[in-house]
């Protein structure tokens, strides 16, 4: 399977350091061997107020790829039930061990301070499902023919009070407790994590994202940027410099995996996103030349009137 796959992360307009982390591991990975075909993406919002916030998402999202080098499903379970229990399962216990790792390190080091910790969402992309774990409220979508399908549930306290029916979701919106989570990796002994299986079909689209982009773009918004015929990278700049332009209250992290995209179409859009890139390029140059013609003309009129 052929997936185009774009990452990126921003500090954002508010915050003085960035402490999301991201990873992107495909099938060229050095050591893999956790599967043949596929790729595993991964983001990480580390808990902003609390002791090492950044090195908590780090940690979190290394700890996720070592998954990578466990052994792969028996091959007798290949296309089964037992190989989708096989993978849910590593990722829920990949989570575990990041949430052990950190939760440790709080006890050893973190004294009389808020224990540092971290969401985690991430997804394994095989050629039929993809694999999704969360804990916190870093999200994952999958967008196709025009709409979101499916998406992961928040663990925050604006979304426990909306689904108890104490306040509605335009209230949630505009709560400013809503970057309060109630679950994330390394801050208690154990944790939940929620488990999905999304089926999947070329053309879809799978975006990982940290909270930084979902409370300042809305999903109409980002449905708009993902529904147009652009390049993975383009769609993801599009989507940051949104959450920028809205505010950019925190840190944004970005991942966007476009499935077996159809190879002329996606040779076609490179071919359109590099010609925009030249035209932006040529008109720089042009504006620079004719800056430089103008002070050249002006430079020669003072000097030949001077010199008369």
């Amino acid at each position: 399977m052929y997936i185009d796959v774009t990452a990126l992360s921003h500090i954002g307009r508010k915050k003085d350091k960035n402490e999301d982390s991201f990873g992107v591991f495909d099938d060229m990975e050095p050591g893999l061997r956790l599967f043949r075909q596929g790729m595993l993406m991964a983001v990480a919002d580390g808990l902003g107020g609390h002791v090492g916030g950044d090195i908590a998402s780090k940690l979190a999202v290394s700890m996720l790829k070592d998954i990578l080098k466990d052994d792969p499903p028996p091959e007798e379970d290949i296309d089964s039930e037992r190989e989708d229990t096989f993978y849910r399962d590593t990722i829920k216990r990949a989570m575990e061990r990041a949430n052990d790792s950190i939760f440790q390190t709080n006890r050893d080091l973190i004294k009389n301070k808020r224990p540092m910790g971290t969401t985690l969402c991430t997804v394994l992309i095989r050629p039929h499902y993809a694999y999704v774990g969360n804990v916190g409220d870093s999200r994952g979508y999958l967008f196709r023919n025009g709409q979101f399908t499916a998406q992961t549930e928040d663990h925050s306290w604006v979304d426990e009070q909306v689904k108890q029916g104490l306040m509605s979701r335009e209230e949630a919106n505009k709560d400013s407790r809503k970057n309060l989570v109630t679950r994330c990796i390394g801050t208690h002994e154990t944790i939940e994590v929620d488990l999905y299986r999304w089926r999947i079909e070329p053309g879809d689209q799978l975006l990982v994202c940290t909270d930084g982009l979902i409370n300042m773009v809305d999903n109409t918004e980002i449905a708009s940027v993902l529904n147009q015929k652009a390049t993975t990278r383009e769609k993801v700049h599009q989507l940051i410099d949104l959450a920028n332009k809205n505010g950019g209250k925190d840190n944004i992290t970005v991942i966007l995996a476009w499935l077996n995209p159809d190879p002329k179409t996606l040779k076609t859009l490179r071919m359109r996103e590099w010609v925009r890139k030249q035209e932006e390029k040529i008109k720089k140059i042009f504006v620079v030349s004719v800056f430089g013609l103008l002070c050249f003309f002006m430079g020669y009129l003072v000097r030949y009137f001077s010199t008369r």
